[in-house]
């Protein structure tokens, strides 16, 4: 086993490794309830970088209703960012052979 060239490996799948994820820190994701009333955005990171409520519901008085429409909007960007992470590093795994 040629130890340099297996380092060589290492760095360079690192380096693909933080390109990724500089990748996907980059991208925004939307997550949406109740046929677009609410929307979150979210990036790679997972941090919210936007919400937007539609006006119709904010003359509603359920306040419960807002915050149910507001978590399954994020839930729903959330998952979407997963599941990018798992398609763009599974997609590396498998051209790396792993």
């Amino acid at each position: 086993m040629d130890f340099n060239k297996l380092m060589q490996q290492a760095q360079a799948m690192s380096k693909q490794l933080e390109e990724a994820n500089k990748q996907l820190s980059a991208m925004e994701f939307e997550g949406v309830a109740s046929n677009g009333l609410v929307k979150v955005v979210m990036n790679g990171d997972f941090k919210v970088v936007s919400v937007d409520i539609d006006s119709s519901i904010l003359n509603a008085d359920d306040k419960d209703m807002i915050q149910d429409l507001i978590m399954i909007a994020t839930n729903e960007a959330a998952t979407k960012v997963e599941q990018s992470k798992k398609d763009k590093f599974g997609s590396m795994a498998q051209g790396l052979g792993l």
